[in-house]
Parts: C-alpha cells; structure tokens; sequence
C-alpha cells in the first residue's frame, strides 16, 4: 500500500462515517476500505489501479456510465454560468426547461407540476406532505392515513422511514412518524377496514428493490390504480430505482398504462451524477393549494432545483434519444435473462432468479431450499468474492443485486457473471470442501 492510499484510509476510519455500514468492523485494522478514484463507462479504477463493472449502478443511480464527455460537457457548461441559485422567490431556463420535459412523458401533461428536492427520500417526503396538507385544505382533513407493503423501502428521512417495511431498518424509529398501515398485496389492501381515512397508498411500481428484488404480479399496479381511484385514494408511486429506463420504459408505470397522482423520481434523474429528486404531481392537487399565502407548500431546500443538477437531467434526457437507449434495451435484457438462467442451470445454490428489465436479483440458498443462517453472510462473501474477479455489487442479505448502468454491453454483462459464477464458487463450492461452510 503506497504512503497516499494508507493516508486517505487512516483518515476516512478516524473521520467518516458509513451508511448502513458496522463501523467496528469497517474501522478494524485489517480491513482494508475499497478507494476508488475514477471512473469511465461501466468501468470503475480503485487506489491499486485495478478495474471493476460498476455492477450496481454506484447504488442504482448511474444511467449512462461514467464520465460520459456530454455530461460531463452540459455541467462544465453551466458551472461556467452559475452553480447555484435559490430557487426561493427566484427561477431559472433550466429547471423550467426540466419540468416541462419532464411533463411530456405522461399524455396530455396529466403530471403537469414538479416539485424538486435533494434524493429519493425527500421526494417521498414531499409526497406525503402534500398529500396530507392537500387532504386539510380540502375539506377531508379525517383521509390522514397511508398504506405500505411489507418489505418495501421508501427512504430514510422519518416520514419515509415510517412506510419502510423492512423491520431491521425501522422498527425503532416507527412511532415518531406518520400512521401507515402495511399490507402484502392487493387482496390485503382490499380488506382494510377504515379506507376513507387513507391518503394515499405508496409502491414501488413493478418491483421492490430493498425486498431481495421482489417482482409483482403482472397487471397488479394497473388493478391497484383502479382500485385507489375507486376508493378516492391517492396513488404515490415510488419511482426513484425504476425511474429512467430501468424496468425497459421510461418509467415503470408505463408498461402498465398508469399515471398516478403523485410520481417520485432522484437517482437516475441526473443520470447518477448530481443529487436531486423530484416530486410529479396532478394539476388538481397543484390546484389545491392555491389562494392564501397559508396553503401554500411550505417545504424546501437549500438546494432545490440546482442548475447542474438540472444541467445533468437535460443532457441525460437528450442522451436518451441521441444513444436510442431505450430502443437498444430489448436486446439487453434479454441478454441478461440469458445470462441469469445459465448461471442458475450450472449452479445449484441459484435457488431462484428475478429480472424486472435491467434489474436483476439471485437468490442463494442451502440444496434443500432453505435459506442459510443470516450468521454467514453467504450474499456479503460473494460479492466480496465477485470483486477479486471484476465486479462491483452488493447483496441484500442473500440475494446478489445485479443493476448495471443502462449503457453496459452483452458482453460486459458476461464479464460480470462470470465473476458472481466464481464468486459462488470460490465462497459455496470450494468453501464446502475447506469446511468453511455448513
């Protein structure tokens, strides 16, 4: 290890702190924190100069690869002009040029108005808080409810924290948030007793990312906007993983014909490059806090509407139709489906395999089906196995998460599962013959 690489470690254990990260183990002497120092296309270059398939997107966000040159050309363009401006009491072309891109995408503009935030989380956060504040000023102040699915992740902020379903992240924190009701599926939902008193419902379209890759049922959203229209519910869909190509459309709900009433977007919107998010809404809940200068939105950030972020989000749009992304993904994804049942034909302990476009999770388990002890971390040694053979990802628990940028070719795509069949290998097949695994 060279004398700058062992500086930045020693200072990032003494200094930083880690996300979703056991920092005992993080700050122990040997381990070593992977330093990556640059990027180009899918490809990622660590302190040692060793290359790596970015085979998580830098955690589901990069669309296009890095350091694309129109990218990183449109935010050197803007940062000549200006950084950043309030978007309190001021504007500017960017982020009204982005809005209405962005309006384009749904017929007849039915999400007419965006409401920009920081990531994924705030724009959930923004969500709720219209939706509630929307109920008070129009006379259903009593609909101050909503409904989550168990298992699903919806951010980290505590109004999004409270409709997290995955128990280990937020069962301490849930009675400091708002009153959600969890159910499983449709039928579930259905069956609640006291609907008049929701707000809104809350799904990640198509697939849920945090529960191991959790596909839904076919025409399930489509049953589900029905269903909430109905019941004069509001449908909030949580677009912030499946927004920007990922599912094979632009947006998830489009497979399905739904436009909901309010859609949240960050991540992919500035194709991984910046933080920003935003929060899509109906024109007649926009509507709803017209007149007095009390109801109006009171809630934002100091960096709303950032105009390199939104500089990002228009050349990744543009690239969208320069580089025919979404017309090339068909062949993609079905390499990946490829890919994905070759891999479970010559590994046993591939218990099963799930793919929503280019969103794909691999579910390890024992021979007789049952899951290994949470003890062993079998996804977690894996994917650091998948990293001596050139591969970036990481589990959640036992299913390896495969969520490549858009822009990665079939046989890049080879190259990565290559290297989760050896990380397999070297941890479960050869871990059995060292008597390291039970």
């Amino acid at each position: 290890m060279n004398e700058q690489l062992a500086d930045w470690i020693a200072k990032d254990k003494a200094y930083c702190w880690h996300p979703f990260t056991a920092q005992d183990t993080w700050t122990a002497s040997e381990h070593e924190p992977l330093m990556l120092v640059s990027g180009d296309g899918v490809w990622l270059e660590d302190a040692h100069g060793k290359r790596y398939i970015d085979g998580n997107s830098s955690i589901w966000t990069n669309i296009h690869g890095h350091a694309h040159p129109q990218l990183n050309a449109a935010i050197s363009a803007q940062l000549a002009k200006v950084a950043h401006t309030s978007f309190l009491g001021y504007s500017h072309p960017l982020a009204a040029e982005l809005s209405a891109r962005l309006a384009e995408f749904f017929p007849n503009s039915s999400l007419s108005r965006t409401f920009f935030s920081d990531d994924g989380s705030t724009a959930i956060e923004c969500a709720l808080k219209m939706a509630l504040q929307y109920r008070m000023q129009t006379g259903q102040p009593e609909r101050c409810e909503f409904v989550a699915f168990i298992n699903c992740y919806h951010g980290d902020t505590m109004g999004a924290a409270s409709l997290g379903g995955v128990e280990a992240f937020f069962s301490r924190f849930r009675k400091f948030g708002m009153t959600v009701r969890f159910v499983r599926d449709l039928d579930e939902l259905r069956a609640l007793e006291g609907l008049d008193r929701v707000a809104g419902v809350v799904i990640e379209p198509l697939v849920q990312g945090v529960n191991q890759i959790h596909v839904w049922p076919q025409g399930m959203l489509s049953e589900l906007r029905e269903f909430t229209q109905e019941q004069g519910i509001h449908l909030i869909l949580d677009e912030v993983m499946t927004g920007f190509g990922r599912t094979g459309t632009m947006f998830a709900c489009q497979q399905e014909q739904v436009v909901p009433d309010f859609l949240c977007l960050a991540k992919g919107l500035t194709a991984g490059y910046l933080p920003m998010a935003a929060t899509m809404v109906r024109e007649e809940i926009y509507d709803g806090f017209s007149g007095e200068r009390e109801n109006a939105f009171y809630y934002g950030h100091s960096y709303t509407a950032n105009p390199l972020g939104c500089a990002a989000a228009l050349a990744s749009l543009d690239l969208f139709t320069s580089d025919q992304v979404l017309e090339l993904l068909p062949a993609k994804i079905n390499h990946l489906q490829q890919a994905l049942q070759q891999l479970a034909d010559s590994h046993p302990e591939v218990w099963q395999t799930r793919q929503c476009g280019m969103i794909a999770g691999i579910e390890l388990r024992q021979a007789d089906g049952s899951p290994y002890p949470q003890a062993l971390r079998i996804g977690e040694k894996v994917c650091l196995a998948a990293r001596e053979f050139g591969l970036l990802t990481r589990p959640v628990l036992d299913t390896i998460v495969f969520l490549p940028p858009l822009s990665i070719t079939s046989e890049e795509i080879d190259l990565s599962f290559a290297a989760i069949a050896q990380g397999i290998t070297a941890v479960l097949s050869d871990g059995r013959k060292n008597n390291t695994i039970e």
